[in-house]
């Protein structure tokens, strides 16, 4: 599937801003099952200087300093992306066939051993900022992770008990909300339904890590497509090692926000350990005490390129 994104944030501060420096996640990974085709970042005012660079994840991110002064931001980000069914690369049969693993077997292959060899996958076992430890979500996740259950079939389980045990509700969480805060008052945003995921599997000593990126939504029956009415989505993605290939393995993304394996008609944008590593916006400005954000974000199905 060819999608077109376009992703708009626009500042307005009072008093105006005298410098500020930001880094953005706005990028579409090239990854298995995604292609990068196209894209363009425009920001205004124009940066006194700006550098793409390759974070420790692997994202792509950019830095931008603005050294004038100003009363509004605005950052809008065009690309181009070819999409395939499978995220990970392998259709559903081919990725359960490499991965039929009990869970207990792929959380082994994580524990601390002197000597043993690195794997890129470790890091994300860990508590982070924005997903703390904490039993409560060893108690919630326990029920799917029965003994010798396989690891895929554990994670959907779980995927499945998050979605019926949160509702989804606009606007009842911050940002910064605590994943344990979420998962307490049972409604969040995908933010939080992504979290509780990744706190979870983490808290049984399994790897997993967030995803932020895009879902292409359909309108109503009968109605056209609105501009800047889809938003930003994010999902989890859960490590599973292949049987008797040390060091082999695939991610296996889920959403428990829609209940679903992503398709061709998700977008990654970038991976980290919570929120914090992968947000679209984040800066540092001196000034402009208060201000109004606006983000809007369109998702375009199109049949084909145009032609040069």
């Amino acid at each position: 599937m060819l999608l077109h994104v376009v992703h708009e944030t626009r500042y307005q501060y009072a008093p105006s801003v005298d410098n500020a420096h930001h880094v953005v996640h706005l990028k579409p990974a090239s990854r298995a099952g995604q292609a990068l085709l196209g894209h363009e970042l425009r920001i205004s005012p124009e940066p006194a200087h700006q550098r793409e660079v390759m974070d420790v994840y692997g994202n792509s991110s950019t830095f931008f300093s603005l050294q004038t002064s100003h009363d509004e931001l605005s950052v809008v980000a065009n690309s181009i992306v070819s999409t395939t069914a499978s995220s990970h690369g392998l259709d559903a049969d081919d990725f359960l066939a490499r991965t039929q693993l009990p869970w207990e077997q792929a959380r082994e292959q994580f524990r601390y051993r002197a000597g043993a060899a690195y794997h890129s996958a470790w890091e994300f076992r860990f508590a982070s900022p924005y997903v703390p430890r904490n039993e409560a979500f060893a108690r919630f996740a326990l029920p799917s992770f029965t003994p010798g259950r396989l690891l895929p079939e554990a994670a959907h389980d779980l995927m499945e008990r998050i979605h019926g045990a949160m509702a989804y509700e606009s606007n009842s969480t911050e940002v910064n909300t605590p994943a344990l805060e979420a998962l307490q008052q049972g409604k969040g945003v995908c933010q939080d339904f992504a979290h509780i995921m990744v706190a979870c599997c983490r808290a049984l000593g399994l790897p997993a890590r967030y995803v932020s990126g895009y879902l292409l939504t359909q309108p109503p029956p009968g109605q056209s497509r609105l501009i800047g009415s889809d938003a930003s989505h994010a999902w989890a993605s859960v490590y599973c090692p292949e049987p008797g290939k040390p060091g082999a393995g695939h991610w296996l993304d889920l959403d428990p926000t829609n209940n679903r394996a992503p398709g061709e008609d998700y977008v990654t944008l970038a991976t980290g350990r919570d929120f914090l590593d992968v947000s679209p916006l984040r800066g540092v400005i001196r000034g402009g005490a208060q201000h109004i954000l606006d983000v809007g974000v369109t998702v375009t199905p199109i049949e084909s390129l145009p032609v040069k």
